[in-house]
């Protein structure tokens, strides 16, 4: 009988780590439906590119402000009680953006980018903790299922909104976040504060703020950050620009999203020690400044840019992801890792949309931004080969 319970417990515990995967998709397609649909939101409320640029931007200027502070947030409500609670703020975000008016548009926007901050911040190190021994493969699985539910919001946010509106095409994703808190009921009861963990023997006390290993992860991070959202932000714009139908553009940005997701899963081969740790981090960067290029240079060959693109982003994150994980040596310093990283991170990447809506309405085209921006890309490379570089383990 003690076999028997055992073997349940064991197994109950299991599908509670597992059940944190299902936050992952909730984590994007509130951000990544409005991509697609922001012509029409635009005409509805009167919004030119600049302002739709900051609508855009408003979650990562959300991600930024809201990071730090998660630490505070989990150390008061343990780290599975806060990440229960930020999807059901995050439903409810997305209520009030898309049915209380022009200031709810704006106001639950932030309301959304905050909650997401706090699932941000703190799966990944949920699963450092329940998938010690396979960081990297764990975090391949993660950004699996971020890259998937993104995906499948920018596919169906044209289609949604055509059969009703726009709306209504945003809001159906907070229900997938109370269908996933709903299910993730049973991890409260275990949920604990991170400053219960004791720190590993040879931690270093000194903050992560003050470490320059953590400025380069958080560097590479804001500029993996920042192509993604001006992709997802304005590449079906910049299709319809070059005469593509809304429809088409926003199945070309599902399979930027989509093959994010193969070179997610493709990339932790190249993470398996300090070594490859650097060639993982270049190689997932290339392919992105490419992308940009091949924009501004042959946007009719759209398709193969945005499957180009979506292999580098989805490389990318889970390689900036591992970097946080491997260099962090506890789940303490984790978290401050992954909160400096993603807080720095995120507001440099809310510049992207903003910037490249205001020099397109400035110039009056993409040439500038996509310019601007395949810039960035190059210099995400020349990051990764420092962030890619295990100091600690030289040392």
């Amino acid at each position: 009988m003690a076999v028997t319970t055992g073997a349940v417990t064991a197994r109950r515990s299991s599908l509670i780590a597992a059940s944190v995967f299902l936050v992952a998709l909730c984590l994007r397609p509130a951000i990544t439906a409005v991509g697609p649909l922001l012509p029409q939101i635009g005409a509805d409320e009167g919004l030119g590119e600049g302002a739709l640029g900051v609508l855009g931007a408003l979650p990562l200027v959300a991600f930024g402000l809201a990071s730090p502070l998660v630490h505070r947030v989990s150390k008061w409500l343990g780290m599975e009680r806060a990440v229960f609670v930020s999807l059901l703020v995050l439903a409810a975000g997305s209520v009030v953006r898309s049915y209380t008016g022009s200031v709810g548009l704006w106001l639950g926007t932030i309301v959304i980018g905050a909650a997401i901050a706090i699932g941000n911040v703190l799966v990944p190190v949920l699963i450092k903790r329940d998938y010690a021994g396979h960081v990297s493969r764990a975090m391949s699985v993660y950004t699996a299922f971020i890259t998937g539910g993104a995906a499948l919001a920018s596919a169906v946010a044209v289609p949604v909104a055509a059969g009703s509106d726009w709306r209504l095409a945003l809001a159906i994703w907070g229900a997938l976040a109370l269908v996933v808190a709903l299910i993730r009921i049973p991890a409260n009861s275990t949920s604990t504060p991170l400053a219960a963990e004791a720190p590993l023997e040879g931690a270093p006390l000194v903050s992560v703020w003050r470490q320059p290993m953590a400025w380069l992860v958080t560097a590479y991070m804001g500029l993996q950050s920042t192509s993604f959202y001006v992709f997802v932000t304005w590449l079906p714009t910049i299709e319809i620009s070059h005469g593509f139908s809304d429809r088409a553009a926003g199945v070309h940005l599902f399979l930027f999203q989509g093959f994010g997701l193969v070179g997610g899963l493709a990339i932790p081969w190249l993470m398996r020690n300090p070594l490859s740790q650097r060639a993982g981090a270049v190689t997932a960067s290339v392919p992105v400044g490419i992308a940009f290029l091949g924009l501004l240079l042959a946007p009719k060959l759209v398709i193969g840019w945005a499957i180009l693109g979506g292999l580098g982003q989805g490389a990318a994150l889970v390689a900036a992801l591992s970097l946080i994980s491997i260099r962090g040596r506890t789940h303490h310093e984790t978290a401050q890792l992954s909160g400096m990283a993603q807080s720095i991170g995120y507001l440099l990447a809310a510049t992207g949309p903003a910037l490249a809506g205001y020099l397109t309405q400035l110039t009056g085209n993409w040439t500038a931004a996509l310019i601007v921006f395949a810039v960035l890309a190059a210099s995400q490379v020349a990051v990764g080969i420092a962030a890619g570089r295990d100091t600690r383990a030289a040392s």
